[in-house]
């Protein structure tokens, strides 16, 4: 290997401290405030998730749902899905988590599901999408910092077959409180 002489690593020195100091620091995304929100605006959600037998049968023993079908492979095997079911609290979950950041990354409060609808099954190895659409938006009359905001969310699998649908409502911060 050949030595590099004093000139050389000085400048490979100095170029470097030079690029540093010319790279801009850009901040990352912290979420949208009240004033972001536009009636009719959707937001397609970033982030899928592939949910797990781990994931099914943990939120099903965690919540203390114990119905089989959603735990027992054999039972399950017997029934008209002939697998386990996802319980349908953890797509409400995931469901509603993937939303956090375009919807409630700010959030103040969650005050309402409505409208719960489930119209086709949700499997282990499905994954997960999700997007909103405001719906309507106002300000507090209680609290002068925040808004409220309604939406309806629809989550849907790797087919594009929507396998949850939910309107919510919820309070977020206003520019300049965060």
């Amino acid at each position: 290997m050949a030595m590099r002489n004093y000139a050389e690593t000085l400048f490979d020195i100095i170029g470097g401290l030079s690029r540093a100091f010319l790279m801009a620091i850009k901040k990352g995304w912290t979420g949208r405030l009240y004033e972001d929100f536009e009636i009719g605006d959707i937001y397609e959600h970033p982030l899928g998730r592939t949910i797990l037998a781990a994931d099914n049968t943990w939120f099903t023993l965690l919540t203390m749902n114990t119905n089989p079908i959603h735990f027992d492979y054999n039972y399950s095997s017997k029934t008209e899905f002939g697998k386990p079911l996802v319980d349908s609290c953890l797509t409400l979950a995931i469901v509603t988590g993937q939303s956090v950041t375009d919807l409630t990354q700010n959030g103040f409060a969650n005050l309402q599901w409505d409208e719960v609808v489930m119209p086709n099954p949700v499997f282990e190895g499905d994954t997960i999408y999700s997007k909103s659409e405001v719906l309507e938006k106002r300000e507090s009359k209680s609290l002068p910092n925040v808004g409220i905001v309604w939406v309806k969310t629809t989550g849907f699998n790797q087919n594009g077959v929507i396998v949850m649908e939910f309107k919510r409502t919820f309070m977020v911060y206003k520019r300049g409180v965060m």
